[in-house]
């Protein structure tokens, strides 16, 4: 029994929720096993005793479920979600707070540390950036016209637009993200992807560029969640199979 319970087996699952069935992610995070429902919220996914399975969906409240051995020896699961309601949290207004941001300043007893916007001096107060990204922000910062008075001219960020600099570094900032965004569809998302998609080995790297050259590659796949990614990969790999087909 053990040996059986150790084993990958064929489940059958149901999801039940009030809203649509069709396109729920289901990921076995343990085994890297991917699946989606169809439009009755059934699926089929790979597994064993204790793997996590996560179950995902713009429309629900994500959910894990733990396999246990009832799972294993029926090899079904059935899974109820809940619809996410985004939902304001109460505010309580207390007497300082008037709505004037001057006025609430005055009546707090917080005090910050004066910066360099209180000295006059640029800064950036962002997220660390890498080399390419800290040249890119020193010859682009800031308006090209500055509103002060007399008028004057930011001739750093002219001469860079001028000279082009400024579009060469956003190239290579551009070519830096992909490049990140590449390696973690490669090594993190892909070895997932392709347990449901066939693609020779020798055409993945073609693939992975082929998805870089779409204008909403980064927008689609920068900061974005396994299951975001996996949605994008799902469209691009159709038209990239389209592509091939044509040239051939």
């Amino acid at each position: 029994m053990v040996t059986i319970q150790a084993q990958q087996i064929e489940l059958s699952g149901q999801i039940i929720a009030n809203g649509q069935l069709e396109g729920i992610h289901v990921i076995n995070k343990t085994a890297y096993r991917y699946a989606t429902t169809d439009q009755n919220g059934f699926f089929i996914i790979e597994g064993k005793l204790s793997d996590s399975l996560y179950f995902s969906s713009i429309q629900y409240i994500p959910k894990t479920i733990v396999l246990s051995t009832q799972n294993i020896s029926t090899k079904s699961i059935t899974v109820t979600l809940s619809e996410s309601i985004n939902a304001l949290d109460e505010v309580l207004i207390g007497t300082l707070l008037t709505g004037d941001l001057n006025s609430d300043i005055g009546n707090s007893d917080a005090k910050r540390p004066i910066d360099f916007y209180d000295l006059g001096i640029p800064g950036y107060t962002g997220p660390r950036m890498n080399l390419t990204e800290r040249r890119l922000f020193e010859a682009n910062n800031g308006p090209l016209i500055p509103l002060r008075i007399p008028p004057s001219i930011n001739f750093y960020k002219l001469l860079n637009m001028i000279t082009g600099r400024s579009k060469v570094l956003k190239k290579h900032a551009k070519l830096d993200y992909d490049k990140q965004t590449i390696r973690r569809i490669k090594e993190v998302i892909a070895p997932l992807f392709f347990i449901n998609h066939e693609l020779e080995k020798e055409k993945r790297m073609e693939f992975y560029y082929f998805c870089a050259d779409a204008p909403d590659f980064q927008e689609r796949c920068r900061g974005k969640s396994d299951v975001e990614i996996l949605e994008f990969l799902d469209v691009q790999l159709e038209a990239f199979n389209s592509a091939n087909l044509s040239q051939n």
